[in-house]
C-alpha cells in the first residue's frame, strides 16, 4: 500500500499514553511517518511530544498542525476540541469510542448507564460536525481490549489470579466475550487510516476468537503458567462479594457478576471488509 497517498501528514495522536498508543506510535514510524504524540505524560515509544491535557485552557496554542488525527483520548473530549483541530488543519479523523455505548445501556449500575450515554452522545457530535465541516471520520468501537500487564479487564483478573490463585464466577461465567489486543486495535486504526472506504462510517472491533467468560478466565491462568482454578457461585453471593471488596477494589461492582452471563458480542465483518482487520486470538502471555 502507497501510505504517501492514503495518509496526509502531519500526522497527531491524542492521547498518545493510552493502552493503544504507544503500539500506534511504533507503527507510525516504522510506515516512515514522524508522528506528534500529545498527552499529559511522554510515550514510551521515542517521538516528537507536546505535553499537554484536552481540557488545558491554551490547547489552541498547544496544539500543533495535523492533517490526520488519530484520537485515543475519551471520545467525550473530543467534540469541544473539534473546531482547534480543524483550525490546525485537520483533514482526516480517526477516533476511538467504545462497544460499551452498547453493552451498559441498560445496566443495573447508574455510573455505567452514565458512560453508555456520554460515549453515544459523543460519538453523534463527532458524526454531526465533521460532517458538517469536511473532516472525514472514522469511529473505531472495540470491544474488551487488553495488553499484558497494562490493561484494567484482563490484566485485573490476572493480578486477582496471582494474589488469591482462584477466581470466583457468578454462576457458570457462560457469557461470550471477544478480547481484542491493544496493538491489533493500533494496527488496525492504522489500516483504516490508509483505507478510503472507512471514511464517515464507525466499525465494532472485536477480537480473533470468541470465548465465554470462564474460557477467558482459563486462558489467563494459562497464561501465567498456572492451572485454571474457577470459583462458580450463585449469582447473589458473587454481588454480595463486589459490594465488601469496594473499599478495596473501586472497580467492583455487582454489574460486573451480571455481566459474566452476558453475552457482549459484535460483527467485525465490516471492518474485515474495507480494511482487512484481523486480529489475533485470545492467549495471553504475561
Amino acid at each position: 500500500m502507497d501510505t504517501e497517498n492514503t495518509l496526509k501528514t502531519p500526522v497527531l495522536v491524542l492521547g498518545a499514553t493510552s493502552l493503544i498508543g504507544d503500539h500506534l506510535l511504533r507503527r507510525l514510524v516504522a510506515e516512515g511517518f514522524d508522528p506528534v504524540a500529545f498527552s499529559r505524560r511522554p510515550p514510551s515509544e521515542d517521538a516528537c511530544w507536546i505535553g499537554g491535557d484536552l481540557k488545558d485552557a491554551d490547547l489552541e496554542e498547544r496544539l500543533p498542525p495535523a492533517a490526520t488525527v488519530f484520537s485515543l483520548s475519551p471520545i467525550w473530549l473530543l467534540p469541544a476540541v473539534l473546531p482547534l483541530l480543524k483550525a490546525r488543519g485537520m483533514e482526516r479523523l480517526i477516533a476511538f469510542s467504545s462497544t460499551s455505548r452498547f453493552t451498559k445501556t441498560d445496566s443495573p449500575d447508574a455510573g455505567e448507564r452514565a458512560v453508555a450515554l456520554e460515549l453515544a452522545s459523543a460519538e453523534a457530535a463527532v458524526e454531526t460536525w465533521c460532517g458538517e465541516h469536511g473532516v472525514a471520520w472514522t469511529l473505531l468501537r472495540p470491544t474488551l481490549i487488553y495488553d499484558e500487564g497494562h490493561d484494567e479487564n484482563v490484566s485485573r483478573i490476572a493480578r486477582l489470579v496471582k494474589r488469591f490463585h482462584v477466581m470466583p464466577l457468578a454462576g457458570a461465567g457462560e457469557g461470550l466475550r471477544q478480547p481484542v489486543h491493544a496493538a491489533d486495535l493500533a494496527a488496525g486504526a492504522l489500516a483504516a487510516a490508509h483505507a478510503p472506504a472507512t471514511r464517515d462510517r464507525a466499525y465494532n472491533l472485536v477480537g480473533g476468537e470468541t470465548v465465554t467468560y470462564r474460557v477467558m478466565v482459563d486462558r489467563v491462568f494459562e497464561g501465567l503458567g498456572k492451572t485454571p482454578r474457577s470459583l462458580p457461585m450463585p449469582v447473589w453471593l458473587f454481588g454480595l462479594i463486589m459490594r465488601l471488596a469496594k473499599p478495596f477494589y473501586p472497580g467492583a461492582t455487582t454489574a460486573m457478576g451480571t455481566r459474566m452471563g452476558q453475552d457482549l458480542t459484535f460483527d467485525s465483518g465490516e471492518a474485515v471488509r474495507d480494511f482487512a482487520w484481523a486480529p489475533r486470538a485470545f492467549h495471553p502471555r504475561f
